[in-house]
């Protein structure tokens, strides 16, 4: 008989808040940045060295409550401070930002430190005598990582929102992996920050073991030790500011393509836009427009099979779209061909690629095609990941090679299956894998989690053999602009690495 066991969880106030956002790209994350020169870190502290610890984590910690909670101490300056950091931010005189919250000044500086794979070194000797409540209070504030060309600029904004007598120089950022704290000469805390991250994710790596592959969750937990972790990157073998479809934006013509869905589908807004932006007329076709004759595949010179969830995949991904084509004699001769036709394109992405993968009986060149099946890690997968690509004798992919770049991921069932171990082999032999998923060192991985599903070798897109037909789960039209993507370089400016791909399509017509 199980031990009963009940959690209690504290009570918490919650309160949502929304504003207008002028323009995405004048943002900044808690990120630390190490490729930006010599730079400072700076705390202001609009508890005004208060560093009352009541309500705390660290009282939480030791079954305490205390008296004195974190409060406002001038609501003017608070005020102040919010059109200082507008200002700063619209100038781009910041390279990180966070708030200082729970946990206090410590765990701001660790989760910033996490999220640039650096280190830091701070002195808290200005920010009060005792230590636990300079690292562990929760007043409000900030710490902002500003480059040392750039502080004197800074500190101008801060002083004309009378906020420099609260703003206090706490250290710089490191290259290496050492968290290291201060008072003076005196070094309170020194830690590996790889050592500090794994302890951070203890928990959620207990309970992710139990819930999913313990496998997965053993690889993903020892990756967060690994101090040698780039980080994401991006390598384009092409110039992403290059709009190669410009010559034919004044001609009047634009070639059709049917973007495709089936009930549950989405992504296919997105899906258009892109599209739209290559030069293409996109239009929204549905299934039932197929089966009851308002269109038919012939009006168009390319079609893209969109993501989603199509019939709930109960009949396995991609399965049921697939099958209401095969057992349909109209819509398997219509399908029929319009893949043999060699003036068309074809796209399948996530769910659509599961669909198209299941039409392979009918695709020419496509033999050696695996099916896709649920996720090695056991759950659904919602991250970015890294992927090259290789050289293959496809439209979609041309000039793009040798390039690495992030992506959004999105499902459940993205492992290829093959047949056989001779399949794969066929399929290598053909030289049809277009893309794969690598670690942050540029490899390909079949480590969870830069390989989110497991799929052998990072397989995550593939062509047929006289690439016009392309399948891949990854979503590059939810990342084709350079704002969509979570992270990017900094030069790029409107279009993401992937709307090349949508551009390589309409170079075809």
């Amino acid at each position: 008989m199980a031990n009963k066991k009940s959690v209690t969880a504290p009570l918490s106030l919650v309160i949502s808040a929304f504003a207008r956002v002028e323009d995405v790209r004048k943002t900044l994350t808690p990120q630390l940045r190490i490729d930006k020169g010599l730079s400072s870190l700076l705390l202001i502290d609009l508890g005004e060295g208060h560093n009352r610890l009541g309500a705390t984590a660290l009282a939480q910690v030791y079954k305490q409550l205390g008296d004195k909670p974190a409060d406002v101490v001038k609501v003017q300056r608070l005020k102040d401070f919010y059109n200082a950091m507008q200002i700063l931010v619209a100038e781009r005189k910041l390279l990180a930002y966070h708030d200082r919250s729970d946990g206090g000044l410590i765990t701001t500086l660790a989760e910033m430190a996490f999220a640039g794979h650096c280190g830091v070194e701070v002195d808290i000797s200005a920010l009060g005598d005792n230590d636990l409540a300079v690292l562990f209070n929760e007043e409000l504030g900030a710490v902002i990582q500003v480059a040392d060309s750039q502080l004197e600029c800074v500190r101008e904004v801060l002083k004309a929102h009378n906020l420099l007598d609260i703003t206090h120089e706490l250290g710089t950022v490191t290259a290496d992996d050492r968290f290291e704290i201060s008072r003076g000469s005196h070094k309170l805390f020194s830690e590996k920050r790889t050592e500090l991250r794994s302890i951070w994710a203890e928990l959620t790596y207990q309970m992710q073991r139990l819930r999913d592959n313990p496998d997965c969750a053993e690889q993903e937990f020892m990756a967060k030790k690994n101090p040698d972790d780039k980080g994401l990157s991006a390598f384009l073998t092409y110039d992403v500011n290059e709009d190669i479809t410009a010559p034919f934006i004044n001609k009047g013509v634009k070639p059709t393509i049917a973007i495709l869905r089936e009930q549950g589908v989405n992504s296919h807004y997105e899906m258009a836009a892109a599209f739209d932006r290559a030069g293409f007329n996109a239009i929204d076709v549905h299934m039932s427009d197929l089966m009851l004759g308002r269109r038919n595949l012939a009006e168009f010179n390319a079609m893209v099979a969109c993501g989603g969830f199509s019939y709930g995949d109960v009949l396995g991904a991609g399965g049921g779209w697939a099958k209401s084509i095969l057992f349909n004699p109209k819509l398997h001769e219509q399908f029929s061909q319009f893949f043999i036709n060699p003036n068309t394109l074809t796209l399948g992405v996530c769910n659509g690629c599961q669909m198209v993968s299941n039409l392979a009986e009918i695709i020419p060149g496509t033999e050696n095609w695996p099916h896709f099946v649920r996720n090695r890690s056991e759950r659904f997968e919602a991250r970015v990941s890294l992927v090259k690509i290789n050289e293959v004798a496809s439209v979609w992919f041309a000039g793009m090679a040798g390039s690495h770049m992030p992506i959004a991921v999105s499902h459940g069932e993205g492992q290829v299956k093959f047949k056989s171990a001779e399949q794969l082999a066929g399929l290598k032999a053909q030289g049809i894998i277009a893309a794969q998923y690598i670690d942050n060192n540029g490899n390909p991985t079949e480590l969870y989690p830069a390989n989110p599903n497991g799929s052998v070798e990072g397989i995550t897109a593939i062509t047929n053999l006289d690439g016009r037909v392309a399948i891949m789960m990854p979503h590059p039209e939810r990342v084709f602009r350079a704002v969509s993507n979570s992270w990017h370089p900094e030069n790029w400016t409107e279009d993401g690495a992937w709307m090349r791909l949508f551009r390589n399509a309409r170079m075809v017509f």
